[in-house]
């Protein structure tokens, strides 16, 4: 029997985060009813990577942690292309930009051309990874997604307006954190704001990264960076 599982790529999601304390607030938005991947599910910007990532220029990269711990178990180098995709993402379908004013060296990329009109180039140094995820067997498109925590502070101009943001994602809005599991979310991202939600602060990156690994024989709860990983067999 022909094997018809779709090919696992590489994804990146941005969880933007606003305000202190029991004042938290998510972004979050609805995916189409039409979406082939998860319709009509509430979730956090993100989407593949593109080919062009990985030469985008970053004004500052990722933290020295956080692109180790995305080296792990990972094609090396990816960091920085990952770290791009969710930038870009999240300009996409938000409007939002994370960068610096300045100019971009050489061309600009088609997916970046309405970012670098706005005269920034993209910051990863505010990008904290948290959470990674491979979509399991049988689902129409598989991601292996990268998470990454922002704080909205970090974000350039008003984190309230989506003026530009493209139509992927509609009903834009900031959630109050305690209520955003209220919302018709997909399981893995009911998992990954109850561990943002625990976590007393974002200021630093944690000690450990969950792995959330789907693969054809098996899943596996792993840690990336933890002293020793743990790992749970789901039948």
């Amino acid at each position: 029997m022909t094997d018809q599982s779709p090919p696992v790529r590489d994804a990146a999601t941005v969880i933007v985060l606003r305000g202190e304390g029991a004042e938290r607030q998510v972004l979050m938005g609805q995916r189409g009813a039409a979406a082939a991947f998860m319709p009509s599910k509430f979730v956090f910007p993100g989407g593949a990577v593109d080919p062009g990532d990985g030469a985008v220029p970053l004004a500052a990269p990722l933290p020295t942690l956080c692109a180790a711990r995305l080296n792990e178990d990972s094609t090396p180098g990816l960091a920085p292309a990952l770290a791009a995709a969710a930038i870009r993402e999240l300009w996409e379908e938000s409007g939002l930009i994370v960068g610096r004013p300045g100019r971009w060296p050489g061309n600009v990329p088609d997916d970046w051309t309405g970012f670098a009109a706005r005269g920034f180039v993209p910051d990863a140094a505010a990008l904290q990874f948290v959470f990674r995820a491979i979509t399991p067997p049988g689902r129409p498109r598989r991601f292996d997604a990268r998470f990454f925590l922002l704080d909205a502070r970090h974000v350039a101009g008003d984190p309230g307006d989506f003026s530009a943001a493209s139509e992927e994602l509609s009903h834009l809005q900031w959630v109050p954190l305690p209520d955003a599991r209220r919302f018709d979310l997909p399981f893995i991202t009911e998992v990954v704001l109850a561990e943002i939600a625990a976590r007393g602060s974002a200021a630093d990156a944690p000690a450990s990264v969950p792995f959330f690994r789907n693969d054809d024989e098996e899943s596996l709860f792993l840690r990336l960076g933890g002293v020793s990983p743990l790992a749970a067999h789901t039948p």
